[in-house]
């Protein structure tokens, strides 16, 4: 049953792909991060997961009861736009990139938190680009920012109304290039099916 407040959604799309490394199908890889970070985000506490998606076959990795929302394959702030306004009715969310499998639950809290002082909220990606983005619902029409632009916090900043409704939590890394792999953390829990992709 989804929550009123708050969602968390994982946006699953084709470029994930393109991280495989040599020797491991595409398709398997992009499922396979898909899952891990649906996981993580299905194991939080209070909040309702969700996956939106331009990738079909999404509902095989999800547990019973989450909705799977297809939307069209976008990219940048387009892609972003579109997939807050896809989302079910709630006061707050969270729009995960899928290709962070190994991301700390810990650091989605935070985004939530920001939100108790800010409009958006943007976990930072190490190598530029947004990891996560927060907002309140609706989604406000001047954030105009996608999760690959190299510096989302600067770029909403200086669109927003006010200079502090934009807020900037820890950042991590995402898989998009087949080297990405070395950023993966072997000392956390979880991310357990690209584990067991990469070691095959």
């Amino acid at each position: 049953m989804l929550t009123e407040d708050r969602v968390v959604a994982v946006l699953v799309t084709p470029p994930i792909a393109r991280a495989a490394p040599p020797g491991i199908d595409p398709a398997d890889f992009l499922t396979a991060l898909a899952e891990d970070t649906y996981e993580l985000v299905a194991g939080l506490d209070f909040v309702s997961p969700v996956v939106v998606t331009s990738v079909p076959g999404m509902e095989e990795i999800v547990w019973p009861g989450t909705p799977v929302i297809e939307i069209p394959d976008l990219s940048g702030a387009a892609l972003v736009r579109t997939a807050f306004a896809a989302l079910p009715r709630a006061e707050q969310a969270v729009l995960l990139g899928a290709d962070a499998p190994d991301l700390p639950p810990l650091l989605i809290g935070k985004l939530f938190r920001e939100l108790g002082r800010a409009r958006i909220a943007v976990c930072p990606a190490a190598e530029g680009g947004a990891v996560a983005l927060a907002a309140h619902l609706p989604y406000p029409d001047w954030a105009a920012v996608g999760l690959d632009d190299l510096d989302p916090v600067k770029q909403l900043r200086a669109s927003a109304p006010g200079s502090r409704m934009v807020a900037r939590g820890p950042g991590w890394h995402r898989l998009r290039d087949p080297d990405d792999i070395r950023l993966l953390d072997p000392g956390l829990e979880g991310w357990d099916n690209t584990r067991a992709l990469l070691s095959a």
